[in-house]
């Protein structure tokens, strides 16, 4: 094929916009797209590639998978052994960790895979996952490895012109599911090949389909399609359902552009563009981990254009040191492939990956104290499998039973159980709290507690209805409401702030006022804090690399959660048996508790409060003045 100046062009429009998305999302709020921009580029050459081999009868799959192993995995494999050295000099143990498990799935390209399965509470944020860009490489090398095996036995079957149909119809068709899927599954939706494939087919559409037109209408076609990818990405954001419907507009963009076939195009010819998309690869490599440095280190604003700038940079040293290695292509017989160079490259990184993770990011790196060692030990969300009764999803033993889900008690556990403590994760991180004050004072309670299950009777949730936690959250509610009459008290605590912010909070004030009128005690309690940024890292880099900690430098995000704590308190004062548990009774003024002359933060993730933090709230509680009064609004005997 003839080399194509307006696909490399394209490939620089894509990467543009992703750069500029990712480094700073206002300047261009849709750039994401730029990744569904490549995902067509793919497709057209993949498919041109395979067809080509099997028209003229000599195409190889081992082949076809060597070649995009040469040309993927050495720049990929780079970047994962500099974050490995670069991590074991900067990364804490519970960092250093993370990056193994991306690093190994990075290069063994199930990367999109891990980045679904963590989509929830308790993941580390998307700008401290040094790798998380690869699930791109990964969805098209799964392409990659399936697209082939389906053209040849087509093939086997089939006439051209009747693949070609059924190519067309499968894009429709992904289209199709694409969208449902998206507003269904939007996680599962973003990251997995099954709703990301059609844009690949439709790349394929356009080498089956090619337009033939005269110069002029070349051209209108080539600004059509340009209006339609740049205009995506001012007019999308990530507030909008992805991929979904909206994608059409830059892939059908990116189709026409391919289409117009203009190879003197001022638009995607010129020389910059000609440049970028020549070493579009590698930048879009290097860039994510630049984007996450600024944010992980908490470098001023202006590092932005430095990290631009280093990205091209670094981006072009790897296409001429790296992407032009020329790896061996040719192999005589099956035994001969083992010679492939890039496998060895793929294990080696994958095993070193993996056993990062596997030890807990080499904490033998650092020398700690004892103190040190034991509030690390419980920097950690309270778990069933770490003694709690928090049933949640994220648990692979996790399964919908209201047995299960209720049947679980804290405190002094020889005493009947007179109180319930009921609600989601916010709840959850309360059970060390109330387990400590409650073997203070002799008695017990049960804790019915799952992921996003804000205390309500309606069958409104604030996760997705997809996760089984909707299903065991039904059931919990179910309980409640057939049972709330039974306990002298009734414990919620929830995430307030997504109640409010998901318009889901008149279901708690309802709730509220429903149990009130029963003759049962209720405590709310106030949700933590909620910062933008998890301040847990900082205290993790105070205590490994003896850097000064300061809360104060973590950015609230605070507005919804204190205005929800805020319409809890002032409920309450309109019922006699409802009584709201504030901040200040739950923590010290600066969110911070002292250890040994050890400053540690509540937080656990930057909203949830940690084991520990939950231990040591519950010790504030019971020293504060007005711990007495409200103590003996229980009935615990």
């Amino acid at each position: 094929m003839k080399f194509r100046k307006d696909i490399n062009g394209l490939r620089a429009i894509a990467v543009i916009a992703v750069l500029l998305f990712h480094f700073n999302p206002s300047w261009m709020p849709g750039g994401f797209a730029g990744v569904d921009v490549f995902f067509v580029i793919s497709g057209f050459l993949m498919t041109g590639i395979i067809f080509r081999g099997i028209e003229q009868e000599k195409f190889s799959i081992l082949k076809f998978y060597v070649a995009r192993a040469n040309r993927i995995i050495p720049a990929l494999a780079l970047l994962c052994l500099v974050l490995m050295i670069f991590g074991w000099f900067y990364l804490t143990p519970f960092d250093y960790r993370i990056l193994g498990k991306h690093v190994a799935s990075s290069i063994g390209f199930l990367s999109n895979v891990m980045y679904w399965r963590e989509a929830g509470y308790f993941d580390a944020a998307s700008l401290e996952k040094w790798l998380l860009h690869t699930w791109t490489l990964s969805v098209e090398w799964q392409f990659y490895i399936i697209y082939p095996l389906i053209l040849v036995a087509m093939r086997k079957f089939l006439s051209i012109k009747t693949m070609k149909l059924i190519l067309l119809v499968a894009t429709v068709l992904g289209f199709i599911f694409c969208v449902f899927s998206t507003y269904k599954w939007p996680n599962a939706s973003y990251f997995l090949l099954t709703t990301r494939a059609w844009e690949m087919l439709i790349g394929g559409v356009a080498y089956f389909y090619p337009f033939t037109l005269k110069e002029g209408r070349k051209k209108f076609v080539e600004w059509i399609g340009v209006a339609l990818v740049v205009s995506s990405y001012f007019l999308i954001s990530a507030e909008n359902p992805w991929p979904g419907y909206l994608a059409l507009f830059p892939v059908l963009g990116s189709f026409l552009i391919i289409q117009a076939q203009r190879n003197d195009s001022i638009i995607t010819s010129n020389i910059v563009f000609q440049k970028l998309g020549t070493w579009s690869y590698s930048i879009y490599l290097w860039h994510w981990p630049l984007v996450v440095g600024i944010y992980y280190f908490s470098l001023s604003s202006s590092y932005i254009y430095l990290g631009m700038a280093l990205s091209i940079l670094l981006g072009f040293l790897s296409y001429k040191y790296v992407e032009k290695i020329n790896f061996r292509k040719e192999f005589g017989n099956l035994f001969t492939y083992l010679k492939h160079k890039p496998i060895y490259i793929v294990l080696v990184v994958g095993v070193m990956g993996s056993f990062v993770f596997l030890d807990k990011g080499i904490e033998e790196r650092f020398s700690l104290s004892a103190t040190d060692k034991n509030i690390i030990d419980d920097l950690k969300i309270p778990y069933r499998n770490n003694g709690y009764c928090f049933y949640s999803s994220h648990d692979p033993s996790f399964e919908v039973s209201q047995s299960k889900g209720v049947d679980c008690y804290l405190g002094n556990k020889e005493e009947n159980a007179k109180t319930l403590l009921f609600g989601d994760s916010f709840a959850g991180h309360n059970e060390p709290f109330f387990d400590e004050v409650f073997k203070a004072n002799d008695a017990s309670f049960q804790s019915i507690v799952t992921n996003w299950c804000v205390p309500s009777l309606t069958e409104n949730f604030i996760g997705s209805k997809t996760n089984k936690a909707y299903e065991q959250c039904l059931l919990n509610r179910k309980y409640l409401k057939e049972n709330m009459q039974n306990y002298e008290n009734l414990i919620f605590a929830g995430s307030w702030g997504n109640a409010l912010e998901f318009k889901q909070f008149k279901d708690v004030e309802i709730l509220i006022d429903e149990a009130a009128k029963l003759d049962v005690n209720i405590f709310l309690m106030a949700a933590p804090y909620d910062y933008k940024k998890n301040p847990l890292q900082g205290f993790y880099k105070s205590i490994y690399f003896d850097q000064p900690f300061d809360i104060d430098v973590f950015d609230g995000n605070d507005k919804f959660v204190s205005e929800a704590n805020m319409r809890l308190n002032n409920l309450s004062q309109n019922y006699d048996n409802v009584y709201y548990i504030d901040r200040t009774m739950l923590y010290e003024n600066n969110n911070t508790f002292d250890v040994d002359g050890i400053t540690v933060p509540y937080t656990f993730d930057g909203d949830h409060i940690s084991v520990i933090g939950s231990k040591y709230s519950a010790k504030h509680f019971m020293n504060h003045s007005k711990y007495q009064a409200m103590i003996n609004n229980f009935k615990l005997n």
